[in-house]
């Protein structure tokens, strides 16, 4: 059987060495390419099929000159697809896929955030660096007796409320696709001790957390976000913590992330505002939306991305 060729875009190495390790399996040859397919990068002519990675933006302007170039489809290593420019696809007649893969690394990176925004362990960890042993000002406080508010039932939000079920606490689902057993959001928001998004980011999604239903929430409660920082107005956001409206924040994705995560910033300026003023909170937990960054989770991409790859062959 003669191999079919695909190119990779904004391949790292460890990704590289998997997709070398697992594509003669599906009798696939991967061109790999570090850089995005961004324009100027893109080889023209290229292999219709095409896999690009979450952390670059791809414009009309990048689409078109994929399409020109001879590519017809694209595989997003990816659960979401708002960093591609979906209507300008389907208008220029490339399909675009995305991935799924094992939901056990955001699930449990997701509880863990969980805790450690309960137990105050930001700042704990920051004091003991610089050699300050002593107890916190405040207790914590323990999942067992919280109210846990799971706002989107996918593969993720149902790995999450399978780990909760663990903890003994109380467990509020809103899904789209409820069952007569789950609440409104605004219900959830209201009862929650702890409120975790697992929604994907559309336009109907979009600030879905906002003025309104912040204002919903318990003064001590606590938001997690480990889905598309676009779901939180963060304005808001930063305004609720601010004026002791609502408890903490615990956050691995954070809106206009594209221009601060995945660099080392410590010795520049900083382009989003919205870190600058969130990182001082002693309440609120950011991390590089790295929920997802197991070698379980790269294997499953990998391997989706050649299985939908092949698909697209026949």
């Amino acid at each position: 059987m003669k191999n079919k060729n695909i190119t990779i875009f904004d391949c790292e190495k460890e990704e590289a060495a998997v997709f070398y390790e697992l594509a003669p399996r599906f009798h696939i040859t991967p061109d790999i390419f570090t850089t995005p397919a961004k324009c100027g990068n893109i080889p023209n002519p290229c292999h219709r099929c095409i896999s690009i990675g979450h952390k670059t933006r791809i414009t009309e302007t990048d689409l078109t000159a994929l399409r020109e170039a001879g590519v017809t489809y694209i595989c997003t290593r990816s659960i979401g697809y708002d960093h591609i420019d979906m209507e300008a696809a389907a208008k220029l007649g490339i399909t675009v896929d995305n991935t799924t893969y094992s939901p056990d690394g955001v699930a449990d990176y997701t509880v863990m955030l969980m805790l450690m925004a309960l137990r105050g362990t930001k700042t704990a960890l920051l004091h003991a660096a610089c050699g300050n042993f002593c107890l916190p000002p405040s207790r914590g406080r323990e999942l067992r007796n919280m109210t846990v508010g799971v706002v989107g039932a996918g593969h993720i939000g149902s790995a999450v409320i399978q780990r909760l079920s663990g903890f003994g606490c109380r467990i509020l689902i809103c899904s789209q696709n409820g069952t007569k057993d789950h609440v409104s959001l605004p219900e959830l928001l209201k009862q929650s001790d702890i409120v975790t998004l697992h929604v994907p980011l559309y336009a109907d999604t979009f600030h879905m957390i906002g003025k309104e239903q912040l204002a919903l929430m318990k003064p001590d409660a606590i938001l997690v976000n480990t889905a598309r920082g676009a779901l939180v107005d963060t304005n808001e956001l930063i305004f609720a913590l601010k004026s002791h409206r609502l408890s903490g924040a615990a956050l691995d994705v954070l809106e206009g992330e594209d221009k601060l995560f995945y660099r080392d910033c410590s010795q520049e300026t900083a382009e989003n505002p919205f870190w600058t003023k969130l990182r001082e909170m002693p309440n609120v937990i950011i991390t590089p939306h790295t929920a997802y960054y197991t070698q379980l989770a790269l294997r499953d991409t990998v391997e989706k991305v050649l299985r939908n790859c092949l698909n697209d062959f026949k």
